[in-house]
């Protein structure tokens, strides 16, 4: 559904992408991971029409993203970090220009509005000044939009930026009830949890290159289940074991302080690129 090859991009001196090559199937939740100035919101952006691309190519549901840009936009929504709604219109007002946009009659609005807020939990929220709700609520209301044409593919970065671990659960949720329907998806995060609870595959993109793409538990299952965090000196020190029993009989022999825990997939994101996400 998403097919990317050699994708380069440079403003000036920098390189933001080096040559990016990734397949996203249909249906598949793909998870693009990695530190600020990775490359993530540079992908999308090219992905979407917002910034050319240097070199390479890339397809949307089989169609050039440049050659046949305008059929490529018809496949996909998009939910940007940045809140873009019109704060003085109403939900449904925000929905509807989106819907005129997209050439659908009024009929086909008026139905897909009332379905898709309802299917958000804003449909008592519909004729509400957009300024008037939660930073939830506007999160959701912007997938809400970017799913109003019916899109084969949704492009979704960083969507719960700035929230409480509360409500991003419940953007969990409405995600994966996003790809249950068939929706093809690509998510950029910071939260290393939510890249490991919904996604598929996941690809660690580290200085403008992708590092692996594997399955998060294919990826922790590399480096053990569990891990110990001791300080040694002034540096935490994490060592990873295949079973429980293996970290806690090293645990039994030291004198200094550790925590035990699962391994995680910032774990892994750490064992091959030397940082955090």
């Amino acid at each position: 559904m998403i097919r990317v090859k050699d994708l380069k991009k440079s403003y000036r001196d920098v390189q933001a992408l080096k040559g990016v090559s990734f397949r996203v199937s249909p249906g598949e939740l793909f998870a693009y991971l990695g530190p600020n100035g990775a490359g993530k919101t540079t992908t999308i952006r090219i992905l979407t029409g917002l910034t050319r691309r240097t070199a390479g190519d890339a397809w949307l549901a089989g169609f050039h993203i440049e050659r046949e840009d305008l059929r490529a936009k018809r496949e996909f929504g998009l939910v940007m970090q940045s809140i873009s709604l019109d704060q003085e219109l109403t939900v449904s007002e925000n929905l509807d220009i989106h819907g005129r946009l997209f050439d659908m009659s009024p009929s086909e609005r008026r139905e897909k509005i009332d379905k898709l807020l309802a299917y958000v939990d804003l449909i008592d929220r519909k004729d509400s000044l957009v300024k008037q709700l939660s930073g939830g609520m506007k999160r959701r209301l912007m997938i809400a939009r970017a799913l109003l044409h019916s899109p084969r593919i949704l492009f979704m970065d960083e969507p719960t930026i700035g929230l409480d671990p509360e409500i991003r659960r419940k953007i969990w949720a409405l995600v994966k009830k996003i790809q249950h329907t068939g929706t093809t998806i690509l998510l950029t995060t910071h939260y290393i949890e939510e890249a490991e609870f919904l996604a598929d595959r996941v690809a660690f993109l580290d200085r403008g290159k992708i590092v692996v793409i594997n399955t998060p538990q294919n990826l922790m299952e590399q480096i053990g289940a569990w891990a110990i965090d001791r300080m040694e000196g002034c540096e935490m020190e994490t060592i990873y074991f295949k079973t429980r029993e293996e970290a806690s009989a090293f645990s039994a022999q030291q004198d200094e302080s550790y925590t035990l825990r699962r391994v995680n997939l910032e774990d892994s994101f750490l064992k091959l690129t030397g940082k955090k996400v």
